[in-house]
């Protein structure tokens, strides 16, 4: 064999492993300290009665007016850290970096930390997840695969948790299916909730964030108090019909309650020409977006809510 033609067949094999590098290559860096960009529809703090663009079915629809705000006082409550579905949403940095093995340096798992949250571990070694019956917990147990540049992660494992902190909630039956997205200093945080027990429908919803080489995510100790004085057991709820604040969002803004109860429907923009049209959300018979199911949520006389005139901007 000629000296160039040995030299030739190395050319070839080198070539050809630089050729199986490619996708390698391709597996952005998620590595850093991001800050939350905030934007009018980043936020999961939202009003009592805020159910629009929400695929909430009958359960959940029960759920959310069952729920009342000073359970955030109970002593189980007060320090629990925000579930995966909700997180991403809230108001916190968000820390993210990766884990190597020494010997073959591939990246095992990714690590997530923002700060009302516990480290969440991101498996990248192929191992499958656990049995139905293992124990969930507010992280839940995820596991990674890059899809091109984007790191697609798979959750399961949940505790039932809020997705608003207004009474909207998911079961111990969601899973999420997450796209992590990095285009330079930004990154995407794209979660899709799947949840057979509260929503008709997956919930869609993305949180953007930008790099910061100079934050610093503080401590976060939380020590338990009596916040109210009550009786032992006691656990703040509205049964059925009961709660007097339900209908308040859609009397502030004058939206018609059948609409911020029409779950799925609310989040087409189908129901938009039907706001302004007057006329209601469709009913099951019409299947041009998918049919709501509402509530009737029945108020005593002295708390059917008013629509209050709304001063204009700069009038008090």
């Amino acid at each position: 064999m000629t000296s160039w033609v040995r030299n030739g067949l190395v050319a070839c094999v080198v070539l050809g492993c630089l050729a199986g590098a490619t996708p390698a290559l391709a597996q952005i860096d998620l590595s850093g300290d991001w800050r939350v960009v905030r934007a009018e529809d980043n936020t999961g703090n939202t009003e009592i009665g805020d159910w629009v663009g929400i695929p909430l079915n009958d359960a959940g629809r029960a759920r959310a007016a069952a729920w009342a705000a000073s359970i955030q006082t109970l002593p189980e409550w007060q320090c629990r850290p925000h579930g995966s579905a909700y997180i991403a949403r809230g108001p916190s940095q968000l820390r993210i970096w990766k884990e190597v093995d020494p010997v073959s340096r591939e990246t095992t798992a990714w690590h997530t930390e923002w700060l009302r949250s516990v480290d969440r571990p991101i498996y990248m070694d192929g191992r499958p997840h656990p049995p139905e019956h293992t124990p969930h917990s507010w992280a839940g147990f995820s596991t990674g695969e890059w899809e091109g540049d984007m790191l697609k992660i798979t959750v399961t494992h949940l505790k039932e948790e809020y997705l608003k902190r207004n009474g909207v909630y998911h079961s111990d039956k969601a899973t999420l299916t997450q796209y992590l997205i990095r285009r330079g200093e930004y990154l995407t945080w794209l979660t899709i909730v799947y949840d057979p027990v509260y929503l008709s429908e997956p919930l869609i919803r993305s949180s953007e964030y930008q790099v910061d080489p100079y934050q610093q995510i503080p401590p976060y100790p939380c020590t338990v108090v009596q916040e109210v004085d009550r009786e032992k057991g006691v656990v703040p709820h509205f049964l059925p019909g009961m709660n007097p604040w339900v209908t308040d969002f859609a009397a502030r803004y004058g939206i018609p309650f059948d609409v911020v109860t029409a779950g799925a429907a609310s989040m087409y923009p189908e129901i938009r020409a039907r706001i302004a049209a007057g006329t209601p959300p469709p009913k099951p018979t019409d299947t041009s977006i998918p049919p709501p199911v509402v509530v009737n949520v029945q108020l005593p006389p002295a708390f059917q809510p008013a629509v209050p005139a709304r001063p204009a901007r700069g009038q008090q």
